[in-house]
């Protein structure tokens, strides 16, 4: 390809600032296609647009023009004049599949757009967005809201699968006897890992209330005779017993202190050849393009945390007693960061 064909490529800088500008169009659109349950109507097939209007009680001619924009970018497809069907990203909307990506662009497009519109605060302050809109952080939010916190959780567990089953098929979990997914809901990933390694043990800790509702689930994936629920408070006590301790999208809520607090915790209880293992997206140095820097800010409007690069995990494990020894990259997209204890 010569220069003259690369430069007609690259769409000028007015159009891409204006893409960027505009990005809250595709966001809401698909938000709406999720919210209304588009693609669960279409799970047996096309269907004309006057049907999914009458099925979501919506306006004929503005739902068309919604599915329309959707299907020029790949999500869903007009089969014939005014019909749609799914397409591989539409089938992500479905509800209750595995991965299932509805909840996310629900929560995302609901409290999550609300605070980033008041993201300037964030940026003037270094305080939470989310607290500054709700009066609140998300955390006690969702405990204040049953509705939201179920939509959410329903959006962590189809997020999580994906990273999950990356995660387990990435890294090596074959020497360890008990793996401890500390804050791990309702244990998508410790299912994972003992799936693909049926002599191993796992211990899922999270708050009470995860606790309780993630029964059913561990028993639906067929580990739950190997796997001890405990509840409790990683800012008080992390629980002991394993030799692989994993901390996955966790210390990317919090600030560096709250995070030494976590894995001082942690450290109290892993054994000396005992690994720890947190699975976060990792920022690249420098002007590389990277998911990671943009949910970096999305950290800093929602809980208040930050994403990190490998240099500040560095320097955050050994503040608490652990040296940085890997980073392994998944194809989801986090990278598995082991430590062990110094």
């Amino acid at each position: 390809m010569t220069d003259t064909q690369t430069d007609s490529a690259t769409p000028p800088p007015p159009a891409i600032l204006l893409q960027m500008m505009t990005g809250y169009w595709g966001a809401q659109a698909v938000y709406i296609a999720a919210k209304l349950g588009v693609a669960d109507l279409l799970t047996d097939g096309p269907r004309p647009v006057e049907e999914l209007a009458t099925a979501t009680q919506s306006h004929t001619s503005s739902l068309y023009r919604l599915l329309r924009a959707l299907a020029s970018v790949g999500v869903f497809t007009e089969t014939s004049p005014r019909t749609f069907a799914l397409t591989p990203m539409a089938e992500l909307l479905r509800t209750g599949i595995p991965g299932s990506m509805r909840a996310l662009a629900i929560t995302y497009n609901e409290e999550m757009y609300q605070a980033w519109g008041h993201m300037l605060h964030s940026i003037q302050t270094g305080q939470p967005a989310f607290a500054h809109r709700f009066g609140m952080g998300p955390f006690p939010y969702f405990m204040q809201n049953p509705e939201a916190d179920r939509i959410f959780n329903e959006a962590m567990i189809g997020y999580t699968h994906q990273v999950a089953n990356a995660v387990a098929a990435t890294y090596d979990f074959a020497p360890f006897n008990t793996v401890v997914d500390v804050g791990g809901g309702y244990g998508t990933l410790l299912a994972a890992i003992l799936r693909d390694h049926p002599a191993a043990r796992g211990i899922l800790f999270d708050v009470p209330h995860v606790i309780d509702a993630a029964q059913d689930f561990l028993r639906t994936t067929g580990v739950g005779e190997r796997c001890t629920s405990v509840a409790g408070d990683f800012f008080a006590a992390v629980p002991a017993g394993g030799d692989a301790y994993v901390l996955s999208q966790i210390l990317h809520d919090w600030e560096d202190e709250d995070c030494l607090t976590i894995l001082k915790h942690t450290r109290h209880v892993i054994p000396q050849q005992g690994k720890l293992l947190v699975v976060e997206l990792v920022i690249p140095p420098g002007n590389e393009p990277s998911f990671g820097k943009w949910l970096d800010l999305h950290m800093l409007a929602i809980p208040g945390g930050r994403e990190r690069t490998e240099a500040e995990y560095s320097t955050l494990f050994r503040d608490a007693g652990f040296e940085l020894t890997n980073v392994i990259p998944t194809p989801a997209g986090p990278s598995v960061v082991e430590a062990v204890r110094i």
